[in-house]
């Protein structure tokens, strides 16, 4: 059970390891970009190419009837998407098991590889825990660790976590279906949640710290990205760094645009912008966003 890119990358990685797979389920298939075409999940495009049974529940707590004549052991879930229910979790024999992309019992929910950024976190990782009714609270089998780097974004993190994720799968899947791995309780008292990222989570509040901000935009990039209005068009910052801690203009404020940066004032320090978007143009690095926008000095985001 799977969905996005990453999950694609575990699930290719597996069928190329020897496991037989009898089917794939994953989110139904969506309008992307401004033309809204349909395009299959990332991990449908691998089933198929590989003559793997696709079912697309739009809601699984109403809809997994397909499952009874699959003769499925096991279920591996990595990004699925939906929540699964009690009913769904006791037919396969070997139970459900699920790579959660955090180092549990921190960052259980729907977001931990952008609440990680959020948070200037230095380290995360993959989980392999059983899957129970309630959210990411099932016994952990194994985890592998992920060193963030300042550079990182989710994009970048993204990668790092299906290549731990895949490494920790074909490692401790074999001790599993053996009956080796006894799994660990998860310490109640160390759990932390992370929400579910909305549309209104996009837009940066020019009342928070340069560092929430920083980390918002980290964790945002490269999709879907946040953004702030200028002269009332939506601009996507995509990449940005902490230059120092000083405060000389009103927030808001670009108090330099120049070969040397693109300067933002936030309330308790400047934030250089290296990458950004104005809505329905092309993403530009600063150099380039300011020769397209001349005088923009003294012009404020809002």
């Amino acid at each position: 059970m799977g969905t996005p890119a990453m999950s694609a990358y575990v699930f290719e990685a597996m069928i190329l390891a020897g496991y037989h797979f009898v089917g794939l389920i994953c989110q139904p298939d969506r309008p992307v970009g401004r033309k809204g075409s349909i395009e299959k999940a990332p991990t449908k495009v691998v089933a198929e190419k590989y003559n793997i049974p696709v079912f697309q529940p739009l809601k699984i707590r109403d809809d997994y009837s397909f499952m009874n004549g699959l003769n499925v052991d096991l279920v591996i879930t990595f990004a699925y998407g939906q929540i699964v229910p009690q009913g769904f979790l006791d037919i396969p024999p070997l139970g459900c098991l699920n790579l959660h992309g955090s180092l549990l019992p921190k960052y259980r929910g729907a977001s931990p590889i952008q609440t990680v950024l959020f948070n200037h976190e230095q380290l995360t990782g993959v989980t392999l825990m059983e899957m129970v009714k309630a959210m990411d609270a099932g016994k952990v089998y194994g985890k592998k660790e992920i060193i963030i780097d300042e550079e990182d974004n989710t994009s970048s993190l993204m990668v790092k976590m299906q290549e731990a994720a895949k490494d920790l799968v074909l490692e401790l899947l074999p001790k599993y279906i053996a009956g080796e791995l006894i799994g660990v309780e998860q310490d109640v008292n160390e759990v932390t949640f992370c929400t579910m990222i909305k549309p209104e989570h996009e837009k940066i509040n020019l009342d928070n710290s340069i560092d929430q901000i920083w980390g918002l935009i980290r964790g945002l990039s490269d999709e879907p990205g946040a953004y702030l209005m200028l002269n009332e068009q939506k601009v996507k910052i995509f990449k940005a760094k902490i230059l120092n801690r000083s405060v000389t203009h009103e927030v808001g404020t670009i108090v330099q645009a120049d070969k040397r940066g693109l300067i933002l004032q936030l309330k308790d320090g400047q934030l250089a912008v290296l990458q950004l978007q104005k809505e329905g143009k092309k993403k530009l690095d600063y150099l380039s966003f300011i020769n397209g926008n001349p005088n923009l000095v003294g012009q404020k985001f809002v």
